[in-house]
């Protein structure tokens, strides 16, 4: 048996597609694609993930201020958000700078001076704002919000996240609690979660500002573009008679890389520069994939046909109409004439062989086979069942089932031979027996399975054994059951089986 396509081991390097500038020049379009797929990738994410490019951190538990501090990682906010539209927030911004100037006030001249009491009603304003406006919200940031809420109820034991900014920002509260504590609280847990609020430009359709575009067209799909109509051309030119159409339709998959949209379908024309071109070997993790594919759609798939060839099997043999199609097998139109003279000529073929070579070689069987019947024959009759005590009357019925045996056989080859010579010839005599034999034989066969009730039970077993087939074989196909054929296919090599012991 075979070994299974997606087992086999496929030489990638020498399937290599079209090069119009040569090898050199594949890989460098592979590897600048795979940049590119790289750039989508992080484009595509960063909105969700700019809280993780601001802070630098990673969360192990979320809603729990317990995180990673990734400080080697760079800043990539202050180069990226002008590509993405976005912009500081003017009211978290805001609370943000007098939060400063309350920090360095509370730090040099405390909690009991009267400018110091003066920017903590303001910023007490300023937090009281913050929940109420909610400016969270043209970010879609409403769950940070939430979360600020919670953590100053957690601080406060109070239930309400306004009386509990109240508290924070009581004189006497930071006098008891001292404000070097208090801003900790602050600077960890408040600060951060404040400073992921943004605001996003709206561009002229309505949308989100997006200049990833101007690069992705200027660096990449320029560079895209031209190896496109490269790999086309250089199609035409060896295939003139393939029309411009089909030549670019033949590029089907490197369409992706010119989208504007559905970017992260670039991943298909990428893996398949990467494998063409000889970067990376990617055969294990094919090899990997179609057998989870296989595995997934295995069982489903042998369950469905099955059933439908059972089913079909089922309705055929329940069908009504067999004795008219018995019959019908017999009458001269039943085959078309090429068929008919095909099916003659295997007949002149077959039979000839089976009479002439195939009998007579089985001579000697035959006549063992024939001697001993007979002389089982004979010991039974009531007149040599006396006689079988005397050793000379064995000897003689033996030699003589011998010797009738022989001359049965032998009589029955010459006719078989002689048969084989006759049906060998090009005779229209015996093709007219021929046919006349079969047209009787199958509208006798039609007759009589019609005036006995033989047809109909035998239909009915075949329906029932084939439902019983439906219940045991069909329910017992599940995925493990698939697994262990696939781990049989592995053990395929060089076509052959390796049978356990």
């Amino acid at each position: 048996m075979v070994r299974p396509r997606w087992l086999k081991a496929r030489n990638w390097r020498n399937q290599l597609q079209i090069r119009p500038l040569g090898h050199g020049w594949d890989q460098f379009v592979a590897i600048w694609a795979s940049i590119n797929l790289l750039l989508v990738i992080f484009d595509v994410s960063y909105v969700p993930l700019r809280n993780f490019w601001l802070q630098r951190q990673l969360y192990l538990l979320p809603g729990v201020p317990l995180a990673i501090p990734l400080t080697f990682l760079p800043d990539l906010t202050l180069t990226y958000d002008p590509i993405k539209g976005i912009e500081p927030h003017r009211d978290t911004q805001n609370f943000i700078e007098k939060w400063t100037l309350l920090d360095q006030q509370l730090l040099s001249k405390g909690s009991a001076n009267p400018a110091s009491k003066k920017l903590l009603e303001q910023q007490l304003l300023l937090t009281n704002q913050l929940i109420s406006e909610n400016p969270f919200l043209a970010a879609n940031k409403t769950g940070t919000l939430e979360r600020i809420k919670n953590r100053l109820r957690q601080r406060t034991g109070l239930e309400s996240a306004t009386q509990g900014a109240s508290k924070l920002f009581n004189p006497e509260w930071i006098q008891l609690n001292s404000w070097s504590q208090e801003r900790l609280f602050w600077q960890q847990e408040i600060m951060p979660l404040i400073a992921t609020n943004y605001w996003r430009s709206i561009d002229e359709a309505g949308r989100p500002t997006e200049r990833f575009w101007r690069i992705d067209l200027l660096w990449f799909q320029s560079v895209f573009f031209f190896d496109i109509l490269l790999r086309v051309l250089q199609l035409k030119r060896r295939f003139p008679g393939l029309s411009w159409r089909d030549a670019i339709l033949r590029r089907w998959v490197d369409f992706p890389l010119l989208l504007p949209f559905w970017r992260l379908t670039r991943v298909i024309p990428v893996a398949a520069r990467l494998r063409s071109s000889g970067v990376i070997d990617a055969e294990p993790v094919r090899v990997v994939v179609s057998r989870g594919v296989v595995a997934l759609l295995a069982v489903e798939l042998i369950e469905v046909i099955a059933l439908q060839i059972v089913e079909g099997v089922q309705a055929f043999i329940r069908s009504p109409k067999w004795k008219q199609r018995i019959k019908r097998l017999g009458t001269p139109d039943r085959f078309q004439n090429a068929e008919k003279q095909d099916f003659e000529g295997l007949l002149r073929i077959w039979l000839p062989l089976l009479l002439g070579r195939v009998l007579p070689s089985l001579a000697p069987q035959g006549r063992e086979l024939l001697a001993y019947g007979l002389q089982r024959s004979l010991v039974k009759t009531p007149l040599s069942a006396p006689l079988q005590k005397f050793q000379p009357v064995q000897l003689a019925e033996r030699e003589f089932s011998r010797q009738l045996a022989t001359g049965i056989i032998e009589a029955l080859l010459d006719l078989s031979k002689g048969t084989a010579a006759e049906l060998s010839r090009d005779d229209q005599r015996v093709k007219d027996l021929w046919v006349g034999a079969s047209e009787a034989f199958w509208q006798e066969l039609g007759n009589a399975l019609g005036e006995s009730a033989t047809l109909e039970q035998s239909q009915t077993l075949l329906a029932e054994m084939l439902e019983e087939l439906k219940l045991t074989y069909l329910s017992g196909i599940n995925s493990a059951g698939v697994e262990g054929l696939l781990k049989k296919l592995e053990q395929f090599s060089d076509g052959e089986l390796v049978t356990e012991p």
